[in-house]
C-alpha cells in the first residue's frame, strides 16, 4: 500500500513501472533524468533520489528529487568521487543495493564523508550510467537516513531497466548535441574579429547562449578565463595605433598557441579577451593560465586574467562575473606593486 505521500513503504516493485512520460523518445536527457528520480521516488521506500555525473574526480549533482525531511542534495552539489558511495559502487568495489550501508566495510569512509556534511546515509541504492564506450558517465543513486530490510534488493530489475535507458537517452541526445555544436561552428565565420581572427563578442554571446542548456543538461566541466590587457593604451598614445594593432595580434597569437581546438577563444572588446575551456576543471584551468602567462611574457604582452569554473547552478553568465572580478583583483594588485615599485 502505499503512504499519503505516495510513497511505497516496502515490498517489490510494481509489475508495470513506467509512467507513459517515461517513454516519450524526444525527450532529453535531464528531461528524462526528471521523470526517473520522480518515479523511483514515489515507488520505493528510498527517501531521495539522484543522477550524478562524474568528472575530474567530483560527483556533481544533475537532478535530484526533492528535499524532503531535512535529508537530501541539491542539483549542483559536488562531492569528491574519492568520498562517494557511487564511485565505490561503479568501479565494482561495493554493492549496487546496500539495505544497511553500516554493514558494508567499503562504503565505511563514504559513510563518515557524508556524516560530516549532516547526512546520514543508512541506505544505499545505486547504479552506473555507461557510455556506448564501456566509460562511466555518473549513476543513478538512491539514499535514506533509515536502514531498510531485504525487500530493497528486489529493486535490482528496475535498475538494470532505468540505466540502460538513461544511456541511451544520454548517447542519443549527446550525438544531437555533437551535430549542433558542428552547426554552431559553421556560423562563427559571421562572428569572427577582424583583427586576430578570433570570435567577436557577438560569437562569444551566441556561443553562450546556444551551449549553456547543453552544458547544465549534461554537467559537463568547463571554465570561463577573462583577461584583461595592460598597457595596450600606452602602446596606443607612444606608439601609433598600428603597435597597438600588433600588440592586440601578439595576444591573440599567444592564447591560440596556448588553447585546444575545443576551447572558445573570443576577443571582447578592445583589450579585453575571453576563454571558455570546454572540459577543463580547476587543474587543467590554472595550467592553462601558466602557459598563457608565460606566452604573454614571450611575446611582450602583459595582461591580468581571472577565472571561475563553471556550475550547474551559477551557468556561464556567473562563472563570467566572478573571473571578472577575480581580473579586476588581479590587475589592482599589479597596479599597487608597480606603484610601490616606483615609490
Amino acid at each position: 500500500m502505499n503512504n499519503s505521500t505516495g510513497r511505497q513503504a516496502s515490498g517489490p516493485v510494481p509489475a508495470n513501472p513506467f509512467a507513459p512520460a517515461l517513454l516519450l523518445p524526444t525527450r532529453g536527457f535531464d528531461a528524462v533524468s526528471e521523470q526517473v528520480v520522480g518515479y523511483l521516488r514515489s515507488v520505493t521506500p528510498m527517501k531521495q533520489w539522484a543522477v550524478t555525473r562524474f568528472a575530474h574526480g567530483t560527483e556533481t549533482i544533475l537532478t535530484a528529487s526533492p528535499e524532503l525531511d531535512g535529508f537530501g542534495v541539491a542539483p549542483g552539489d559536488d562531492f569528491p568521487l574519492d568520498k562517494a558511495m557511487c564511485h565505490r559502487m561503479s568501479s565494482g568495489d561495493g554493492p549496487r543495493i546496500a539495505p544497511d550501508t553500516r554493514a558494508v566495510r567499503v562504503y565505511d569512509e563514504a559513510y563518515r564523508y557524508a556524516a560530516d556534511q549532516g547526512m546520514t546515509i543508512n541506505a544505499y541504492v545505486g547504479t552506473p550510467i555507461v557510455r556506448p564506450n564501456g566509460e562511466v558517465f555518473g549513476s543513478i543513486c538512491g539514499l535514506d537516513p533509515e536502514t531498510k530490510d531485504d525487500s530493497l534488493r528486489d529493486l535490482e530489475p528496475l535498475l538494470d531497466l532505468l540505466s540502460s535507458m538513461l544511456s541511451a537517452v544520454l548517447d542519443a541526445d549527446s550525438s544531437a548535441t555533437e551535430a549542433a555544436r558542428d552547426l554552431e561552428q559553421a556560423r562563427h565565420d559571421a562572428d569572427t574579429d577582424a583583427l586576430t581572427g578570433l570570435l567577436n563578442r557577438r560569437g562569444w554571446e551566441r556561443f553562450i547562449e546556444h551551449e549553456e542548456a547543453r552544458f547544465r543538461r549534461f554537467g559537463d566541466p568547463a571554465s570561463v578565463v577573462m583577461i584583461d590587457l595592460d598597457r595596450l593604451k600606452y602602446v596606443n598614445d607612444t606608439q601609433g595605433h598600428d603597435a597597438g594593432d600588433r600588440y592586440i595580434q601578439r595576444t591573440a597569437d599567444a592564447l591560440r598557441a596556448t588553447t585546444r581546438d575545443s576551447d572558445v577563444v573570443a576577443r571582447l572588446g578592445g583589450d579585453e579577451f575571453g576563454i571558455i575551456a570546454v572540459g577543463a576543471g580547476q587543474e587543467r584551468t590554472r595550467e592553462m593560465i601558466a602557459r598563457i602567462s608565460q606566452a604573454f611574457e614571450d611575446a611582450g604582452v602583459a595582461g591580468s586574467i581571472g577565472y571561475a569554473p563553471f556550475t550547474v547552478v551559477a551557468g556561464f553568465p556567473g562563472a563570467q562575473r566572478t573571473a571578472d572580478e577575480r581580473m579586476y583583483e588581479a590587475k589592482r594588485r599589479r597596479r599597487e606593486l608597480l606603484a610601490e615599485h616606483v615609490s
